[in-house]
């Protein structure tokens, strides 16, 4: 009797120590080996891939934001403010039901299939939408230049790129609604797309919120 109680106690004991030592490991000693990396080599990242200006945090170069006018009174709709370069659109957000005390965005994806019905009206409304938006004298959107991610969301509904393409047909529009030459806008467009990761990964991209940045900077210094 005693022999098997001081057996399960030693083993009690060990069982105990051993979940200390692991405790300690993998709770406390290798997340901060991991954020001491982290901070040390990609301090940027590691803080959420913020993005400042006018040393101010505007945003994350991570999450896709809206450039929208002042809803007016009983609008259910806002409405994209067209001198600004627009992201993708958010179809399948939904909106923060459970705790209303915050206005949050719930990421996700619409989850229609290709052939809905519903889906396809949105990808033709949001093309038409595109070629009304971005003709301006001189320059009109036929609907076969229209990218794929001008009038469909990502999967999360939060993507923060555009591709080159989408961002060059809206170059034109904000142009005029910014009253700019045509040339700088477009050199902002350059010098913002990113080619793919480690130069095969994904595709080539327009950050949308650091390319607004630097247009406001440019629409700054031009006026």
């Amino acid at each position: 009797m005693n022999n098997s109680f001081t057996n399960t106690a030693r083993l009690l004991g060990a069982g105990l120590r051993a979940l200390l030592v692991l405790t300690l490991l993998t709770g406390v000693v290798y997340p901060l080996v991991v954020t001491g990396i982290a901070q040390g080599l990609f301090p940027g990242k590691a803080d959420g891939s913020e993005v400042r200006s006018d040393g101010r945090v505007v945003g994350s170069a991570l999450i896709g934001q809206s450039y929208d006018l002042p809803p007016r009174k009983g609008q259910q709709t806002p409405q994209a403010d067209l001198k600004w370069f627009q992201g993708r659109p958010a179809n399948g957000l939904a909106a923060n039901s459970v705790n209303t005390r915050y206005h949050l965005l719930v990421s996700g994806a619409t989850n229609l299939a290709a052939d809905n019905k519903a889906l396809a009206a949105q990808v033709r409304d949001a093309r038409a939408a595109v070629v009304r938006d971005n003709s301006v004298p001189g320059y009109t959107v036929d609907p076969s230049d229209v990218p794929a991610d001008a009038v469909t969301s990502s999967g999360s509904g939060l993507d923060p790129d555009i591709s080159p393409q989408y961002a060059r047909l809206q170059a034109h529009r904000v142009a005029v609604r910014n009253a700019l030459p045509l040339a700088p806008v477009e050199r902002l467009v350059a010098d913002h797309t990113e080619g793919r990761t480690l130069g095969f990964m994904g595709e080539p991209r327009v950050n949308v919120l650091r390319l607004n940045i630097a247009l406001a900077d440019l629409v700054a210094a031009r006026h």
